[in-house]
């Protein structure tokens, strides 16, 4: 993998909380100074789309992301989503040829001491340079089919469907 292209769009990833009764807004997009402290050995591009929590993403966003995956000469996108509509969006992508992309987000906050994120996005970035063309969701340590996958909210994780 020469680059790769990173799409921010929101989500509990990014989410900063204000006081105890859990008022949030999503922040600035975490991935870009990680990957810089990582000392990451690939060159990437990092491009916030939009700071939204996915439960109050529209088709119209889906469609936005899906137009900029397909507009970047890029191979390789890894796309930072919220994970209640992470699967919504991975089927919005489907068919796009040519291109490898990875969904990845946190069932945590990434500002938070004990958290997935940072386990999550070096599960993405690790398949995103392995797997073949096509869409992926990763989380939990995985990496899913994006068409066989679901959340298991009970359990707070994804699963194979």
């Amino acid at each position: 993998m020469n680059s790769l292209d990173i799409f921010t769009t929101g989500g509990t990833i990014d989410k900063v909380y204000f006081d105890d009764a859990s008022e949030f807004q999503v922040g600035h997009p975490i991935i870009e100074n990680l990957l810089h402290k990582m000392n990451v050995g690939f060159s990437f591009k990092v491009d916030q789309l939009m700071r939204v929590d996915s439960l109050d993403m529209t088709t119209e966003d889906r469609e936005h992301i899906r137009q900029k995956v397909f507009d970047t000469d890029s191979e390789h996108i890894l796309i930072t989503h919220g994970t209640d509509g992470m699967v919504e969006t991975a089927s919005c992508l489907q068919g796009i040829m040519g291109k490898t992309i990875v969904l990845t987000g946190a069932l945590q906050p990434a500002a938070f001491s004990e958290n997935d994120a940072v386990f999550n996005i070096g599960c993405a970035v690790g398949g995103i340079q392995t797997l073949r063309e096509g869409v992926y969701i990763a989380m939990n340590g995985q990496i899913f089919d994006a068409d066989k996958v679901q959340k298991n909210r009970k359990e707070n994780r994804f699963e194979s469907i």
